[in-house]
C-alpha cells in the first residue's frame, strides 16, 4: 500500500539552529551568499547559476569528496526555486521510505508545489532501487538530487545517469577553509563568537591545511580545540594555538577510501609520476597511500607491473628491484618496509623507460586474433618418434649452437606471419644496445662452423650484449 502524505517525514527545517548541534551543523550555510566554494558551478554564467536564473532545476548527481557542501547545496537550490526539500539517506532509507516521499511529492504537485527529493549516498542504492526512481524523475514528479562520494560512472546505473546532470564538487581550498574557520570563530549566534576565543594565524593556517578540503572536519576540529583550550590572555581571551589544533586533529585521516574513487586517483598519480621520472612525486603518492592504510602489497603489485610495462627491457633490473622490495616488505613488514618501497619507487622513477614488452605482446595478440591458431612449422616441431620424423617433424631444423656466434637466420613464426616484426626496440637504456644486436642478428647470413660437443655445453647460455660484457652480477 502506498504511504499517505502524513507518513512522510516533514521538510527539513532550514531556519532553526539547535544550540546543542555540532558546530558544522550550526554553521551550515542558509543561502548562496553564505555558501563557500564551487564557483565553477555557481559563478556567473555557470550551470547552476543559469538554472537558478530560469528557476528550472534539472535532476542532478552531486559528486564530490566529503565536506564539500553537497547536502547544503541541494537544500539551497530547492529553496532558490521555491520547491519543498525532502531529504532521505540511502544508508537508512528503503523502498517504503522512497514510496512515501514520492506519494507526498505527488500530493504537493496537485497543490502546485514542486519537490526536490534529495538522496544522500545514492551509490548505496542497488540497481533495482535506483530503477524505482526512474519513472518519477522522467515524469517530473520530483527533481532528484543525488549525492555521492563515489564515481557515478560506476555506482549509478546508466538509465538513471542519463536522466540526471552530473556535477562534480571540488574539495575546498585552504583559503576557503580559512574563511570558513574565521566565520565560525566570530559568529555569536551560530558559531563560537560568544566564547571569547582567539585563534593564532599559524593555528588557523595549520587547521585549514590539514583538513583535507573537508569543511565538516575543519569545523569539528575547531570545536574540539575550543573545548580543550585553557590558556587565557590578559584580556580574558582563550587562545587556540597550533599545538592545540594538532591535538584536536589527532592523526589526520587522509582522503583515501580504499574501495572508492580517490583510491584510483592516488594510485594513478603514483604510476604516472614514476612513468614521468619524478621520484619526488612518486614517493609523495606512495606515502599518501601507505599513511592512509593501504595494503603495501597492493602498491608493490602495481610497482612490479610498472617495472615490466613501463621500463621493461630498457632496464631489466627494475623488475628485480620491485620483486626484491616485495620480498623485503613480506619479511620485515611496516613501518620499516616503507624504506625498501621508497628505494624501489625512486629507482623505478629514474630508470630508463620502454613499453616494448607491452606493445610487443599486444602486437602478438593481434596477430593471434587476426590469423587464428596457425600451425607450427614442421622444422620447429619435436620428433620423439619415428612416425613424426617420417612426417617431416624437425626436418631441416638449424641448431644455432652449430653456427658461428651461436646464431643462424631461421624462420620461427608461422608461414602466414613470416617476416612480420612484432618487437620494435626503443632507444632507451640497455634496450638500445639490444636493438643494435637484434638488427645485426636479423641481417646476419648463416655461417656454419664445426663446434665441439664441449663448446655446445658451455655456450648454451645466451650471449651477453656488448654493453654488459665485463660486468659482474649485472653491475658496472
Amino acid at each position: 500500500m502506498d504511504a499517505t502524505p502524513r507518513d512522510v517525514p516533514r521538510d527539513v527545517p532550514r531556519e532553526k539552529v539547535d544550540p546543542t548541534a555540532p558546530l558544522a551543523e550550526r554553521m551550515r550555510p542558509r543561502s548562496l551568499d553564505e555558501y563557500i566554494g564551487q564557483q565553477h558551478l555557481l559563478g556567473p554564467g555557470k550551470l547552476l547559476e543559469r538554472s537558478l536564473a530560469s528557476r528550472r532545476l534539472p535532476s542532478l548527481i552531486l559528486w564530490g569528496p566529503p565536506g564539500t557542501g553537497k547536502t547544503t547545496l541541494a537544500g539551497i537550490l530547492a529553496e532558490q526555486i521555491g520547491a519543498r526539500f525532502a531529504a532521505l539517506s540511502a544508508v537508512t532509507a528503503g523502498v517504503k521510505e522512497v514510496r512515501a516521499a514520492i506519494a507526498e511529492a505527488e500530493y504537493e504537485r496537485t497543490r502546485g508545489r514542486h519537490t526536490v527529493l534529495f538522496l544522500d549516498e545514492i551509490h548505496r542504492f542497488n540497481k533495482a532501487q535506483q530503477d524505482g526512481l526512474l519513472p518519477h524523475v522522467e515524469h517530473g514528479t520530483v527533481v532528484l538530487i543525488g549525492a555521492t562520494t563515489e564515481n557515478p560512472s560506476f555506482e549509478v546505473n546508466a538509465a538513471l545517469l542519463s536522466r540526471c546532470r552530473v556535477v562534480q564538487l571540488e574539495a575546498l581550498t585552504v583559503a576557503q577553509l580559512g574563511e570558513l574557520i574565521e566565520r565560525a570563530l566570530h559568529d555569536e549566534v551560530r558559531g563560537l563568537g560568544s566564547q571569547k576565543l582567539a585563534l593564532t594565524d599559524e593555528a588557523r593556517d595549520f587547521l585549514a591545511a590539514h583538513s583535507g578540503g573537508d569543511a565538516r572536519r575543519a569545523l569539528g576540529a575547531l570545536e574540539a580545540a575550543a573545548q580543550h583550550v585553557s590558556r587565557r590572555e590578559s584580556d580574558g581571551e582563550r587562545v587556540i594555538t597550533k599545538q592545540i589544533v594538532a591535538e584536536a586533529l589527532q592523526r589526520k585521516v587522509l582522503l583515501y577510501d580504499k574501495s572508492g574513487d580517490e583510491h584510483y586517483n592516488v594510485v594513478s598519480a603514483f604510476i604516472k609520476s614514476m612513468r614521468g621520472s619524478d621520484p619526488d612525486a612518486a614517493v609523495y603518492w606512495l606515502a599518501r597511500m601507505l599513511e592512509a592504510g593501504e595494503d603495501p602489497l597492493f602498491v608493490l603489485r602495481r610497482m612490479v607491473i610498472f617495472a615490466a610495462e613501463d621500463i621493461g627491457v630498457a632496464d631489466p633490473r627494475a623488475l628485480q628491484v620491485a620483486m626484491a622490495a616485495t620480498e623485503a616488505v613480506r619479511f620485515i613488514g611496516l613501518p620499516e618496509g616503507t624504506l625498501p618501497m621508497s628505494e624501489a619507487a625512486i629507482y623505478l622513477a629514474l630508470a630508463p623507460k620502454s613499453c616494448s614488452a607491452k606493445s610487443t605482446y599486444q602486437a602478438a595478440k593481434q596477430a593471434v586474433d587476426e590469423h587464428g591458431a596457425q600451425p607450427v612449422p614442421l622444422h620447429l616441431r619435436n620428433a620423439p618418434t619415428k612416425l613424426m620424423k617420417d612426417l617431416g617433424y624437425g626436418k631441416d631444423y638449424k641448431y644455432p649452437h652449430r653456427y658461428q656466434g651461436h646464431h643462424v637466420v631461421e624462420h620461427y613464426l608461422p608461414e602466414a606471419l613470416r617476416g612480420k616484426r612484432l618487437y620494435e626496440p626503443s632507444e632507451s637504456g640497455l634496450e638500445r644496445a639490444l636493438g643494435e644486436r637484434l638488427q645485426k642478428l636479423r641481417g646476419e647470413p648463416p655461417q656454419a662452423s664445426d663446434v665441439s660437443d664441449a663448446d655446445k655445453k658451455t655456450s648454451a647460455a645466451p650471449e651477453k650484449p656488448a654493453s654488459m660484457r665485463g660486468h659482474v652480477h649485472g653491475k658496472p
